[in-house]
């Protein structure tokens, strides 16, 4: 297997040490099966493997007989908006999100737009491990159908959430680093409907990124410079496939991922009473902004198809994951980037204030962040040392481990994407935060004999 990761969200691996194509198309061919062919869109999020990983899923839904609605390079939360504007059966985005280059994989979409959810993950799965895949014949085989302008209803769906007239009299200046994914099919554009002044970096969907993806504060030190250097109104950073956004403020201060969440929750709460969803790794802030606003907050467990479970469940108006991901419902149950600028816009165009003053006037945490390769199994073990060092924390299991304290917390729980182990730590002042962070690393780094 290598480094291929399958799970209820999809598929990930290297290529040429796990994801290889024949795997790429029985795995394409069980999600076609499953769906009884049918339509189903595919997209990709611009990587340099992409055409390779293109051409084997459609191999698999060709011969299950689907018919591919190809929507050519497009972001994550664009596969989902036509998904439903085609009244397709599913799809498929090729991605492997802020993963290194030499990654890549499969996010899998259902007939609603959303992501799958833990029943078609598992259904999925169950598919390709009794290998139960429904081949046709020759004369029940599929075709391709070529989507023009994919981007346009996910853009339109977008513009209807928000006063673009308020923010076109703002003519904001902005900067966006695409950093050559998938955002910059669309990003720009969208920024450019809002009468925004765009300064773009990485602005060709080649996949050649420019810096390692992920978009943290140490991957973003250009775009740091260059909101300073052109008095930029904002400084936003799409990961590759651009379901995910951090946030620079017109300081040229990189205020985060965690913010991304805050900033729109604190904006649309104030206009739409109802309940918020978001992990057990988001920061507190998010909690203080729903009580702030009189609305109901839940917490799920980490990953996409976990919040998107809980939002519908209690009827979210908003939800999303502290890694920079805002989940809109009226747009689709998926993270967004597009929703994130527009929604951050809208609330500087109905304040007017700076972007700086509307972060430092939020509750203010530090959180850290950090991992540590590890195998799975071994995450028992890192818990029980966890439990064990920190008698006086409250516990919650389930998802990892969480410790809580009156004014802090750390959580430790394995990847879904990536074979690794991730520590999370917040509290309100830097220097805690940093601590408790490297003694739950210490902790790990011990009981997994690292």
């Amino acid at each position: 297997m290598g480094t291929r990761i399958l799970s209820i969200s999809g598929l990930r691996g290297i290529i040429g040490d796990g994801l290889d194509p024949l795997y790429v198309t029985e795995f394409a061919a069980a999600l076609g099966t499953m769906f009884s062919g049918g339509k189903i869109v595919v997209t990709q999020d611009g990587r340099t493997t992409g055409n390779l990983v293109y051409h084997s899923v459609v191999a698999g839904l060709l011969a299950t007989g689907c018919e591919v609605l190809d929507g050519g390079v497009s972001t994550t939360p664009t596969c989902g908006v036509l998904v439903k504007h085609y009244g397709a059966a599913g799809g498929l985005q090729i991605t492997a999100s802020h993963n290194p280059i030499e990654w890549n994989g499969l996010k899998p979409f259902a007939p609603d737009g959303s992501v799958f959810n833990r029943e078609l993950g598992q259904e999925l799965i169950r598919i390709l491990d009794e290998d139960a895949i429904v081949w046709k014949d020759w004369s029940a085989t599929g075709k391709v159908t070529k989507i023009e302008d994919p981007a346009a209803p996910h853009i339109a769906r977008v513009l209807e959430l928000v006063d673009v007239e308020a923010i076109r009299k703002k003519k904001f200046k902005v900067v966006l680093d695409c950093n050559h994914g998938s955002g910059a099919t669309c990003g720009p554009r969208l920024l450019k409907e809002l009468g925004c002044e765009v300064v773009v970096l990485g602005g060709v969907a080649d996949g050649k990124f420019e810096h390692i993806p992920e978009p943290v504060e140490k991957n973003l030190t250009e775009l740091c410079a260059a909101v300073s250097a052109n008095k930029a109104d904002a400084g936003f950073a799409q990961d590759p496939d651009a379901d995910r956004m951090a946030i620079v403020d017109n300081s040229g201060r990189y205020i985060g991922e965690e913010l991304t969440l805050a900033l729109a929750a604190d904006h649309v709460l104030a206009k739409r009473k109802g309940p918020f969803v978001v992990n057990g790794s988001t920061s507190r802030v998010t909690e203080d902004i729903a009580k702030k606003h009189g609305c109901q907050f839940h917490r799920s467990f980490v990953g996409e198809a976990h919040v998107c479970a809980k939002m519908r469940s209690v009827q979210a108006e908003l939800g999303g994951e502290g890694n920079g991901g805002v989940i809109e419902p009226r747009v689709g149950y998926v993270r967004d980037s597009l929703v994130s600028m527009a929604y951050v816009l809208d609330g500087l165009a109905q304040r007017s204030t700076t972007l700086e003053n509307w972060a430092d006037d939020l509750p203010f945490y530090t959180i850290v962040k950090d991992k540590i390769t590890c195998p799975a199994e071994a995450v028992t073990e890192a818990c029980k040392a966890l439990r064990k060092q920190f008698k006086d924390a409250k516990v919650t299991e389930g998802d990892g481990l969480r410790l809580d304290w009156s004014d802090r917390w750390v959580q430790v729980r394995a990847s879904n994407t990536e074979p690794i182990l991730r520590v999370i730590a917040e509290a309100p002042e830097t220097d805690d935060a940093t601590n408790l962070c490297e003694q739950a690393m210490d902790v790990v780094r011990a009981a997994v004999g690292k």
